[in-house]
């Protein structure tokens, strides 16, 4: 490498960053791929990368030599203390104007004060939500910008060019001061929650109220991704529920019931308590997944408390109404799930902290 030949460098090899980077490049961009293991760095220019606009960097000296100015870095690493440890490790060699995106996903509190602090040493800082998971990052993501808006001129054409297309429109727009980005992903994955407590209550109801195996309800979950309910969640969903181990029974059967959470969701409710917003509907799925991490004492109390039926135990009405009104409830629900958001947003917004949060939030889900 001889120069600065780059339009961007990213820090941060794990799936996610590798398929940004291939999306960078497909779209037009020279792109330096740097890792704090370096033979991640050799491994991916001669599998994933190879032929591509796709550079590599051994040493810091030679990753930041080979950015054009102002030289553009993005992070995909952990969020919080290696986020850090990555500015103070850049800082020495930057200039002024240069610009460090974080995209990962930090809590906005850190975004606020790293966008404080690089602006007192003239580097420009933005917070920016990534949605999309690893498909999304290799085919076109949802992108969600905020910090230094004096930064947004020079990467707006990265940004937009990778960014999912929604009626032609890219899903990345500026989002707002400090940590703006990174609080609409915060309440985009708050929503999430939502979502995937709902779809888990609306399971149980067909599992245990139906008494329908998971073929069937895999089945159900099909017929409503054509519908109203048209989403990647109902679409994943149908497919674990289709997916068989290999003694060809349903994989869901053999999942533990128990789910971690990365604090998003919990970043959220507690926001929302903070502000004195309602937002009831992402708390209680916050909860949910509290609730079911605490396996050895509802194995316990299933033992202690048992299902009163009045009648046969059976469902004996109507299946197939029963279904399409089980379809609007969760519906109905997932609204509810969306303006609650909504609210909180608006509640932030009130005080200027965001700016396009509502278009940036009707793209994103």
């Amino acid at each position: 490498m001889s120069g600065p030949v780059a339009d961007l460098g990213l820090i941060g090899l794990a799936v996610m960053g590798q398929n940004l980077i291939l999306n960078m490049a497909d779209n037009g961009f020279t792109i330096c791929a740097y890792n704090r293991t370096v033979s991640k760095v050799d491994a991916f220019l001669n599998n994933e990368a190879k032929g591509k606009s796709i550079v590599g960097a051994h040493n810091d000296k030679e990753f930041i030599d080979s950015l054009k100015s102002p030289r553009r870095i993005m992070l995909l690493v952990q969020a919080g203390k290696a986020v850090d440890e990555w500015i103070e490790r850049l800082l020495p060699h930057l200039d002024a104007g240069d610009i460090i995106i974080d995209g990962g996903n930090s809590h906005f509190p850190d975004s606020n004060r790293r966008t404080k602090e690089l602006s007192a040493k003239n580097i420009r800082f933005v917070g920016s939500g990534v949605s999309g998971g690893e498909e999304g990052a290799r085919f076109g993501p949802s992108l969600m910008p905020g910090g230094n808006e004096e930064a947004w001129p020079h990467i707006k054409d990265i940004f937009q060019a990778i960014a999912a297309k929604s009626d032609g429109e890219a899903c990345c727009e500026w989002v707002g001061d400090e940590g703006a980005g990174h609080y609409v992903k915060m309440v985009h994955n708050g929503i999430e929650y939502g979502d995937m407590q709902l779809i888990c209550e609306a399971y149980d109801i067909m599992k245990r109220g139906l008494g329908l195996s998971s073929k069937e309800i895999g089945d159900v979950f099909a017929k409503w991704n054509k519908g109203v309910l048209d989403s990647f969640l109902i679409e994943i969903t149908r497919d674990i529920l289709y997916f068989n181990d290999d003694d060809g029974t349903a994989l869901v059967d053999k999942i533990l019931d128990k789910a971690g959470q990365k604090g998003t969701g919990k970043w959220t409710a507690i926001n929302a308590l903070d502000l004195g917003m309602p937002v009831t509907l992402i708390a209680e799925a916050v909860l949910a997944r509290c609730l079911s991490g605490i396996k050895d004492e509802r194995s316990e109390a299933s033992t202690k408390l048992r299902y009163v039926s009045r009648g046969s135990g059976k469902f004996e009405g109507n299946k197939e109404q029963f279904l399409e009104d089980l379809e609007q409830a969760l519906y109905a629900s997932k609204i509810i799930s969306y303006a609650q958001g909504f609210m909180l947003m608006q509640e932030v917004r009130r005080n200027g902290y965001t700016q396009d949060w509502r278009l940036e939030l009707t793209q994103h889900l």
